[in-house]
């Protein structure tokens, strides 16, 4: 018997939706990286683009628990000597609504060329509204 072997290009591509208004910022985050990755077909190839779309809608209103609004520090450096800078979760969620939820995701995919690759089907928008309808994307249930 001979190993299967799907190419990208042959692989169907389905869209899929997840709110995450009310729900841990985790868990939303890491059912999105597994069906962007692909995990959840059984053609999975770990080096190859096999996942789906997924759309990520009312990031902004994702919950986190025991007091991680004020105690998670986000890090990023300008490139600078002495450009470390640091921002809490409220800070990040104020100035920039999508990025924490980009960053928990990002951080549930591999780390390289293809993750990049993986991170671009994700699509996360801060309210309920996304412009992604026509491709009839199908709820998913945490």
């Amino acid at each position: 018997m001979e190993t299967i072997f799907v190419k990208e290009y042959d692989q169907p591509r389905k869209w899929y939706v997840i709110d995450a208004a009310g729900k841990p910022l985790g868990r939303v985050a890491a059912k999105a990286a597994y069906i962007a990755r692909g995990k959840n077909k059984a053609t999975y190839t770990k080096n190859q683009l096999m996942g789906d779309f997924v759309v990520i809608i009312n990031a902004e209103k994702a919950v986190v628990t025991g007091g991680k609004e004020q105690k998670k520090i986000y890090y990023h450096h300008t490139g600078f000597v002495g450009g470390l800078r640091a921002h809490t979760y409220e800070k990040l969620l104020e100035k920039h609504p999508t990025d924490p939820m980009a960053i928990a995701v990002a951080g549930m995919l591999p780390h390289g060329r293809l993750g990049r690759k993986m991170m671009d089907n994700v699509k996360i928008y801060a309210g309920a509204e996304h412009p992604h309808a026509a491709q009839n994307p199908q709820p998913v249930e945490l």
